[in-house]
């Protein structure tokens, strides 16, 4: 600590013998400051602790170079790898990021909207609970530039980016019953969740195909956030529903219904084979090799940011939406 306690330009000012204003335009690199100048007063500023107040800075530039990333499980790792390849990507461009996690809650996530906005952020890239979309309606309203990853919704118009859901599930499904597998669990999200409808529109298909009638019994929609898993999976066996394939919404769902089939003693991929979604593994190395619907999840996040950067930049608001889905398709890996 110093005498002054929050430095300030003046106490520069007067420790350098120069003006405040002199302080202000060394310290944003001005032109007109000799580089000696310059050379001084940062020795004194970075010598005194001074901190650049960002907020009266982003009120001079117009701009915060911040960009909030609204996710909604931070404990899932697709969100953890998004979140990593977007602060990369945002990075180069002088962009900082700040993450709002949901918990799949709609009023969290509204809260989260209207954070970003008090913070004055440049941007949003934002991953929808989907619980409803009020929020969504009124960031267009805001013209503030805002990106959908990994979700969308067919009834408002926005920039997003999302993986090819429904072949996806058509992939995972045909692989399973290709396996020999006829009573194939698909836990999924919930379908106002976009991404889970599209899945489940993929994994039905499959079924039809062949001619196989769908099971009402072994559809079930979930909270997909950490946990629910397992508490699903104890409730299906324990109604003695039984089956011999699984499909997960998620990798990280997956893998909690692996954990416990092998804690009660099943032999997985023998008994039951289990396919996932996302395939995890291409970034985490986990014990498990884990089959598993894949997708370039890094040129997803690239691109939300590209996407993105080009709104913040774009003088024209009527631009047309940039809407792309993602080619996915099958990771087979084999037992460890």
């Amino acid at each position: 600590m110093n005498k002054y306690g929050k430095v300030k330009l003046k106490h520069i000012a007067e420790k350098a013998g120069v003006s405040i204003n002199t302080v202000s335009r060394a310290l944003n690199d001005k032109k007109d400051i000799s580089e000696k100048t310059k050379g001084k007063i940062r020795s004194i500023a970075k010598d005194m602790g001074y901190i650049p107040d960002a907020v009266a800075g982003s009120l001079r530039r117009g701009s915060t170079k911040t960009i909030a990333v609204i996710i909604p499980d931070i404990l899932d790792p697709l969100m953890a790898i998004w979140v990593k390849d977007i602060a990369t990507r945002l990075g180069k461009e002088g962009y900082n990021i700040f993450v709002l996690n949901t918990d799949e809650d709609y009023k969290r996530e509204n809260e989260a909207v209207m954070l970003a906005l008090s913070k004055k952020v440049d941007g949003i890239i934002i991953c929808p609970c989907q619980k409803d979309n009020k929020d969504i309606i009124f960031l267009n309203k805001k013209k503030l530039p805002f990106v959908l990853l990994g979700r969308r919704f067919t009834n408002i118009s926005t920039d997003y980016v999302v993986s090819d859901d429904i072949r996806g599930g058509y992939i995972a499904a045909k692989y399973l019953l290709d396996q020999g597998r006829k009573k194939i669990l698909f836990l999924n999200g919930h379908r106002y969740i976009s991404s889970a409808d599209e899945r489940y529109q993929g994994y039905k298909k499959a079924f039809q195909e062949r001619g196989y009638r769908l099971e009402p019994s072994l559809i079930h929609e979930i909270d997909n956030t950490s946990g629910n898993s397992i508490k699903a999976i104890k409730k299906i066996i324990g109604k003695g529903i039984g089956f011999d394939g699984v499909f997960a919404f998620s990798d990280l769902m997956a893998w909690e219904v692996i954990y416990f089939l092998q804690k009660i003693g099943k032999d997985i991929p023998k008994e039951i084979e289990v396919v996932g979604y996302d395939n995890i593994q291409s970034r985490f190395y986990y014990p498990y090799s884990l089959t598993s619907i894949n997708y370039p999840k890094r040129k997803a996040a690239y691109l939300a940011v590209e996407i993105l950067l080009g709104r913040i930049s774009s003088l024209d608001e009527k631009a047309a939406y940039s809407q792309h889905v993602i080619e996915t398709g099958l990771f087979k890996r084999k037992k460890i």
